[in-house]
């Protein structure tokens, strides 16, 4: 107990004096150590996503060419040779020219039927040997591209005579009043050459 008060009365001694005092009551003052924080993890970054994969493009259709049509049935979608069709229907010549051929057809447009006076193109419609004629006057055998026919003078037609062909300023002439119009307008049976009036056979 002299002991404790003497130690008591040492700490109050020193303390008056303004010595501080440690916590153990001598006066060592070392700090004590500051307390061990737990480490902290650091923050794991998030991993940055995995990139969608690119959508698949849809596959493209393979392209169709369209189909090439016979004679007949390129002139009628052509909507230019409606008169022409009805006067092969008349002639019973849509079978013919829906054949194997080739052949080459110089057809009339229904700008150039209606340069017939209107009875003389009834009467021709109605008259089914002479409209024949008439017809197959358009019709060479045989597939003739313009490159071809700008080189020729005359040409033989299904009908048995022949067309007289001139260039006239670059223009392609028949019979020396008919225009050829549009060429090499191309079928599966043959080539067509569309031109500005009907072409009448000789001794008609």
């Amino acid at each position: 107990m002299k002991r404790f008060a003497l130690l008591s009365v040492l700490a109050l001694s020193l303390s008056a004096c303004g010595m501080p005092v440690g916590p153990n009551g001598s006066g060592d003052m070392t700090p004590p150590a500051p307390p061990v924080m737990p480490s902290e993890e650091p923050t794991a970054m998030p991993t940055a996503m995995p990139s969608a994969e690119p959508s698949a493009m849809p596959s493209a259709e393979p392209s169709t060419a369209p189909t090439v049509q016979d004679i007949v049935d390129t002139a009628m979608a052509a909507g230019s040779f409606d008169t022409l069709a009805q006067a092969l229907t008349a002639a019973e010549l849509v079978t013919t020219l829906k054949g194997e051929g080739p052949f080459t057809v110089f057809a009339p447009t229904d700008e150039a039927f209606a340069k017939i006076p209107q009875a003389d193109l009834e009467a021709l419609l109605a008259d089914k040997e002479k409209l024949t004629k008439v017809l197959t006057y358009h019709v060479v055998a045989g597939n003739v591209p313009s490159s071809a026919v700008t080189g020729m003078t005359e040409a033989t037609t299904v009908e048995g005579n022949k067309i007289a062909i001139s260039v006239v300023d670059g223009m392609v002439k028949l019979n020396g009043n008919t225009t050829v119009t549009a060429v090499d307008v191309a079928a599966s049976n043959g080539v067509i050459h569309v031109i500005d009036t009907v072409l009448m056979p000789p001794n008609l």
